[in-house]
């Protein structure tokens, strides 16, 4: 792969280089392990990734196409607290199939595709309601932590759900320079009921000036695939929160625990490293929403992104 000076000697090192250069070090001097897949890994531990969101910029990886709609879709999905892949399927959103298609496939010994699973959770509700579910995921905890009340003689009954996203929201309108800006989505009480524990587990966020910067601590990241998702994500709700609370948008960023290359995601990691980053991709709202609950896909308008090919590449389930 060419380097960065024999391609532009001038010019400022773009921010994808960070990712590339993350990518070669995992993959020439990772840890080799098994891991709960079973496919594979090589890890490292510990890592960081920044990007200015000035002037709307986005941090959408141009060295393949990364399907930003559906990462989007997903993040709107969050918002919702939903936990059935009902709503997801029925927008052509597969990301969350696989967990619920493989319980599905061993209990009932049925070896259907995965296409014909999603069709059936669309049209059949009760079908959606018995094999659909994920359990208490991602934005059952942002927007509906549970807690509990006592019940009288020792026992306890659910109280209200505490909705961590319009908290924060409150926090960075009354109290910007609080430390306490956190939506954190690993609630040990429940994470045997969850189809996966959150990747993506805890958001921070920060006021300086009126800039509003985020970061996100992942405890694991599949650095194939999931990580051009998730920087994304954290890139999109910062943003939906600027606007939300009349900021200007900061800095993302990403921290990584065990960050790791799948050892059956070769092909996409050696033809990712012959590719050199170009361009920039910005996001701008069609409208604000009366809040950050309401947005919709059509209100994301993306321009100036020109990725290269897509590199297709099998989930790790």
């Amino acid at each position: 792969m060419a380097s960065l000076a024999q391609i532009a000697p001038d010019a400022p090192r773009h921010w994808e280089w960070q990712y590339l250069d993350l990518m070669r070090c995992i993959w020439e001097h990772g840890d080799e392990r098994i891991d709960r897949t079973g496919v594979g890994t090589r890890s490292l531990f510990g890592a960081e990734v920044r990007f200015d969101l000035a002037g709307g910029a986005m941090p959408l990886l141009t060295t393949k196409r990364v399907y930003w709609k559906t990462a989007t879709r997903e993040l709107l999905w969050f918002l919702t607290g939903e936990t059935n892949i009902r709503t997801l399927c029925a927008q052509g959103v597969e990301i969350w199939t696989d967990w619920p298609l493989d319980r599905y496939r061993r209990e009932t010994g049925e070896a259907i595709e995965r296409a014909a699973f999603s069709q059936r959770i669309v049209a059949d509700a009760e079908f959606a309601a018995r094999w659909g579910e994920l359990g208490p995921v991602y934005g059952k905890q942002w927007v509906d932590w549970p807690t509990y009340e006592p019940a009288g003689e020792g026992l306890f009954r659910a109280g209200p759900g505490i909705n961590q996203v319009a908290q924060v929201i409150d926090s960075l309108r009354a109290n910007p320079g609080s430390r306490r800006h956190i939506i954190e989505g690993w609630n040990v009480a429940e994470l045997d009921a969850m189809a996966l524990p959150p990747c993506h587990k805890s958001y921070q966020f920060h006021v300086a000036g009126n800039r509003l910067s985020g970061l996100l601590y992942q405890r694991s990241c599949d650095l194939g695939l999931g990580f051009a998702f998730n920087i994304w994500s954290l890139a999109a709700l910062i943003r939906m929160l600027a606007q939300q609370c009349d900021l200007e948008p900061g800095d993302a960023v990403w921290m990584g625990g065990d960050v790791h290359l799948y050892l059956n995601h070769a092909p996409l990691v050696e033809e990712q490293l012959r590719r050199a980053p170009a361009g920039e991709a910005r996001l701008d709202f069609a409208r604000k929403p009366a809040s950050i609950f309401d947005y919709r896909i059509e209100d994301f308008i993306v321009s100036g992104y020109a990725p290269q090919a897509h590199i297709a590449a099998p989930v790790a389930v």
